[in-house]
């Protein structure tokens, strides 16, 4: 059985496809399942022992191609998933260039959304996903399980890495046992708190609890200037993973796997965190936490809903505003890239919250 997973999304999207594929390697007997992923993903797959082979869609690579170097790009990539004789296609995704991937790939069963406007090829699929409605990301990708009455063994999201990078970490961590990760940035910012607020939290866990925090960002400009800029609003000092300390997405996992308590805003580092089962406190204001907050391994599910305030799902957490307006999904408050629920969260509550996590 050969089985082609459609995920070209992100980091975030891509892990919480684990599940499924779990569930189908256990299924099928002795089955190739290969997954199609946007570029810089990977890593959320690689190592994982039911994945057979993953396939890196550049999609970036394509944009900024002339047309005719697209074509030659698009029907290579074509050319390669036709040969692969694929008996089943799931595309987890809602866009046209899933579907025509899908159509052209040959495989007899093929999942996907009804959502497809392309006249072109929106009868592509042999089998229709239903709604996605106000349900967590994980449930949602299960949805091919119940579509062809295969039994959902575990719902569990599972990241790997290697010796070598746990072994980095080791090094980096030698001189401290107990300590607290923080990761404060998301792709977009309009999620992210402001630094003064941060800076107390990172003061708090360090002078008030004795917990040592270790922070983390991604090697991006912007990221790396409001680390600056925390560190000097802080009168503590955390131990610094950017810059030049820099650590890629599985030495971050394997550097997670170590903290007692995960703290971050909605971005693909607090599923990694919930995967890992370390416990994760997550802030929330323009996205919807029911969709996108840290699943709990434990008891296999997600309990949030939209309407704000302290969350508890197990040994994880979400704290946001009770704002009428949220979730908008919008790219901050009048799409200014700030977002007033997340500016405006008590300092007070984030901290009795931390203190009764990390108890």
């Amino acid at each position: 059985m050969r089985i082609l997973i459609l995920k070209v999304q992100t980091i975030g999207d891509t892990l919480l496809i684990t599940p499924l594929i779990k569930n189908l390697f256990h299924y099928f007997k002795q089955p190739k399942i290969d997954v199609v992923v946007n570029q810089g993903t990977s890593d959320m797959l690689t190592f994982n022992p039911n994945v057979n082979k993953i396939i890196v869609y550049t999609r970036e690579t394509f944009r900024n191609t002339t047309k005719l170097q697209r074509i030659r790009g698009e029907y290579k990539f074509i050319k390669i998933i036709r040969s692969k004789k694929y008996d089943i296609v799931i595309d987890l995704d809602q866009g046209d260039r899933g579907a025509a991937i899908a159509m052209m790939s040959g495989a007899k069963i093929k999942i996907g959304s009804k959502s497809i406007k392309s006249k072109l090829v929106k009868n592509t699929y042999t089998h229709f996903l239903p709604e996605r409605l106000k349900r967590h990301t994980v449930e949602i990708n299960l949805d091919p399980l119940r579509i062809l009455n295969i039994p959902i063994k575990s719902k569990k999201v599972e990241i790997y890495w290697s010796k070598k990078d746990e072994q980095i970490i080791d090094g980096r961590l030698s001189t401290v046992n107990r300590f607290v990760h923080m990761h404060p940035f998301s792709k977009g910012w309009f999620r992210e708190l402001d630094s003064q607020t941060i800076a107390k939290i990172i003061d708090y866990c360090e002078q008030e609890l004795n917990v040592k925090v270790a922070i983390t960002a991604a090697p991006i400009k912007r990221e790396l200037e409001k680390i600056d800029e925390i560190l000097r609003l802080c009168q503590s000092s955390p131990i610094n993973f950017s810059g030049k300390q820099n650590l890629n997405l599985k030495q971050t996992a394997a550097l997670n796997k170590k903290a007692k308590l995960f703290i971050g805003v909605d971005t693909s580092i607090p599923h990694i965190s919930a995967a890992n089962n370390t416990p994760t406190l997550v802030f929330f204001g323009p996205t919807a936490p029911d969709t996108w907050g840290p699943w709990e391994n434990d008891l296999e599910r997600a309990n949030y809903h939209r309407g704000g305030g302290v969350q508890i799902n197990g040994k994880h957490r979400i704290i946001s505003d009770t704002k009428n307006c949220m979730p908008c999904n919008n790219e901050g408050c009048d799409n200014s890239q700030v977002s007033n629920c997340l500016i405006g969260l008590d300092i007070n509550i984030i901290q009795q919250n931390i203190k009764e996590m990390l108890a």
